[in-house]
């Protein structure tokens, strides 16, 4: 008699043999890990390079143009977390899969997700085109600066369904082990947006629409390089028009996981505003300071998203295999590089608040408010590495209320009431604590849960030793 989920292991272990990048069976947990997450890690910080590139060329168009883009960001952020939900859903879906032996179910997952990202993509252009300028004066767009809002933002939107598509294949080429390809399609998309920024922008004349086109024609790169990446079959997982269907609950299945990733992008951007309101009644200085240190949590969250989001495929395809001890070793080697990293961030942060600061600033009354609103900004971050690590387990085990519950908490429910109370309370020292609070509260959350998913894998581990010996 053979052992539950010994029969579908071997099955995995001859489909995975078959990827030309990381074997996600390979023995070595912490080497893969490293492996495949030092490349989303990579690609992220070149997102965020490619976006500092951008506002340096829109830069030198002057102040309105800055205001342009600065209008139309909450708008890409809304944009950019539905396809990180239908994305991480479906990587979700696919590593599990995978690791159960089913390789067809995984094909015909991703193939459903990419043929849903296309028409999803269209029908969000559409609406938004249809009355841009109205979502673009809700935004904060005033009329010095809508001409040029209107440039850009409309101009970009036409990219957004190659931006969905590439999103998504990212999603899937890193579900079956192949970080790198994804990285490097990243890359060349920067690297053809930087060249073509200033080319598009002064030599060609087309300003603030060069930039969108920029993006544009980067997108269209990638798009080109992912429809190569699935033709030449270069992965274990198959895109095939005869894997499309709609039953079998897949939508559902990709929805329910990929829902509290959008809905938590939803409320970053949310967030974003709401801080920025909140400040704004302070002054100037107030919301740059208030500015300054959200930069530096997205700066320190980039490093833990890509550690996570490349060990997914690990977590994912373990889980679906049943070898429970390989998803306790990847789990446990990933919370402990995760809160290493973002402890040791943390404390860099509060402790030389004051020349990091002076690197954004030398206004000596921007600066002091800056100060002690970095500090406070960091003071709980070390528990955002556990935060972020829960999440990314839940995701990966299918276990969707658990993963929406953890997700919300630090932008959602934990903060917003606290961000609308406390500054009327006690002013701008009232903003400092709302997100302090919201930090410790979530991070609080995310230590019971993951201190109950260890010792849910201990009870897994246990039975199965118990029936390995009642068998043998």
């Amino acid at each position: 008699m053979s052992l539950p989920g010994r029969s579908m292991k071997s099955k995995a272990e001859r489909m995975a043999s078959r990827a030309e990048d990381t074997s996600l069976l390979d023995g070595r947990v912490s080497s893969l890990i490293m492996r495949l997450a030092i490349p989303c890690i990579i690609g992220l910080s070149i997102n965020a390079l490619q976006q500092f590139v951008n506002a340096i060329f829109v830069g030198r168009l002057g102040a309105q143009a800055i205001a342009a883009v600065s209008i139309a960001l909450p708008l890409v952020v809304l944009l950019t977390a539905v396809g990180q939900g239908i994305g991480i859903g479906t990587a979700s879906f696919v590593s599990r899969n995978l690791g159960a032996g089913n390789s067809l179910e995984a094909n015909r997952g991703a193939s459903l997700a990419l043929a849903l990202a296309a028409p999803i993509g269209v029908t969000l252009t559409g609406a938004l085109l249809f009355g841009l300028r109205d979502v673009l004066a809700l935004l904060g767009g005033s009329p010095t600066i809508m001409p040029a809002a209107l440039d850009y933002a409309s101009t970009l939107l036409f990219g957004y369904t190659l931006m969905l598509l590439n999103m998504v294949s990212g999603f899937v080429a890193r579900a079956e082990g192949n970080t790198r390809f994804s990285m490097w399609t990243m890359i060349t998309a920067f690297a053809l947006n930087a060249l073509l920024d200033p080319i598009l922008i002064f030599s060609l004349h087309l300003g603030i629409r060069g930039a969108a086109l920029a993006t544009f024609l980067a997108q269209l790169a990638a798009t080109g390089l992912y429809i190569l990446y699935f033709v030449k079959q270069l992965g274990v997982v198959r895109v095939r028009i005869s894997y499309i269907t709609l039953g079998d609950g897949r939508v559902k299945q990709l929805a329910a996981i990929g829902a509290p990733a959008t809905i938590t992008g939803i409320l970053s951007a949310l967030a974003f505003v709401l801080l920025n309101r909140a400040a704004a009644q302070f002054g100037d200085n107030s919301v740059a300071a208030v500015g300054i240190a959200a930069r530096l949590l997205t700066i320190g969250a980039l490093p833990i998203m890509g550690l996570c989001i490349g060990s997914q495929a690990v977590l994912g395809f373990s889980w679906g295999a049943q070898d429970f001890a390989r998803v306790q070793r990847a789990a446990k080697f990933m919370l402990s590089i995760a809160v290493a990293f973002s402890v040791t961030f943390s404390a860099v942060v509060v402790i030389f608040a004051r020349p990091i600061v002076r690197l954004f600033s030398s206004s000596e009354d921007m600066t002091e408010i800056a100060i002690s609103t970095c500090i406070m900004f960091h003071l709980f971050f070390g528990l955002f590495g556990v935060q972020y690590v829960a999440i990314t387990m839940l995701q990966s085990f299918g276990k969707v209320r658990l993963s929406a519950v953890v997700s919300f908490a630090r932008q959602g429910y934990l903060f917003v009431p606290a961000i609308l109370l406390l500054p009327s309370i006690w002013g701008f020292k009232g903003l400092l604590i709302s997100q302090a609070t919201a930090e410790l509260g979530a991070g609080l959350l995310a230590v019971f849960v993951i201190v109950r998913q260890f010792g849910d894998l201990k009870g897994m581990l246990v039975s199965s030793d118990r029936l390995v010996k009642a068998e043998s």
